[in-house]
């Protein structure tokens, strides 16, 4: 299937592996709409790149953990295109703090803008998304194992694992696909408020049963590989990518 004038979001797409993901859409001739929080030199940077490749940028800045800002980008989103084929729900944030040290108010940003957001966009994208779209979740290695300074980030993203598995069986019937990504640790700017003694930090975790790190064109691959039509039967499903290295730790 052609994919003359599809159209793609990637929230969080100013920077590291959004970027990465949104760059490679717009290679496979789908225009791109990224959101960005404060890196807009990176989604203008982000812009450039997937302009040329001959696709069509369109940046937004939203708060994905204010539920007004979500809802106005989502609604603005379908007064302006007609259809959306992909949802690439990328965007988290995370506090480096462990479960006695967190606050509600913490916890409700992380919460919000990690789980809360996917599942309005979700909602109210889908709404426009033709038979055999597709939404993929971004997640994480510390949804499944326990990591320094992650409690917020890896509960958050449990929740986005789980809510993979609901919405691809209540959105089948639609003809959209849900699946999740699990990535191993890709050194990016998100890593930089972490300190450096924190499991995200370990430069072991770099090394991987493939011989080389893990960077975020390999997330884009996968990406690009989910939402075609030879995924087909993959549903529900949060794969992971990281070389092997969740085998050997």
């Amino acid at each position: 299937m052609s994919n003359q004038n599809k159209i793609g979001i990637v929230t969080g797409g100013s920077k590291g592996i959004g970027q990465s993901i949104s760059i490679g859409l717009s290679q496979k001739n789908i225009d791109v709409i990224i959101t960005y929080l404060r890196d807009k030199d990176g989604a203008l940077t982000t812009s450039n790149e997937i302009k040329k490749t001959g696709a069509n940028c369109h940046i937004y800045k939203v708060d994905l953990s204010k539920e007004d800002q979500v809802e106005n980008f989502c609604n603005d989103v379908k007064n302006k295109f007609n259809h959306i084929n992909y949802l690439i729900n990328n965007a988290a944030t995370g506090i480096n703090k462990n479960s006695t040290m967190l606050t509600s108010k913490h916890w409700d940003w992380v919460m919000n803008t990690n789980s809360k957001s996917p599942w309005i966009l979700s909602k109210n994208i889908s709404k426009i998304m033709p038979r055999n779209s597709s939404i993929v979740n971004i997640t994480s290695l510390g949804s499944q194992r326990v990591l320094s300074n992650y409690f917020s980030v890896g509960l958050s993203k449990s929740s986005l694992e789980s809510m993979t598995r609901y919405l691809s069986i209540e959105l089948a019937e639609k003809g959209i696909r849900v699946n999740s990504i699990s990535p191993g640790i890709i050194k990016t700017r998100a890593l930089d408020s972490f300190p450096d003694d924190a499991d995200v930090n370990k430069s072991d975790l770099y090394q991987t049963p493939a011989g080389k790190p893990l960077e975020g064109k390999d997330v884009s691959n996968l990406v690009n590989f989910l939402i075609s039509d030879e995924s087909n039967m993959i549903r529900g499903q949060n794969i992971i990518i990281d070389g092997g290295r969740s085998l050997v730790i």
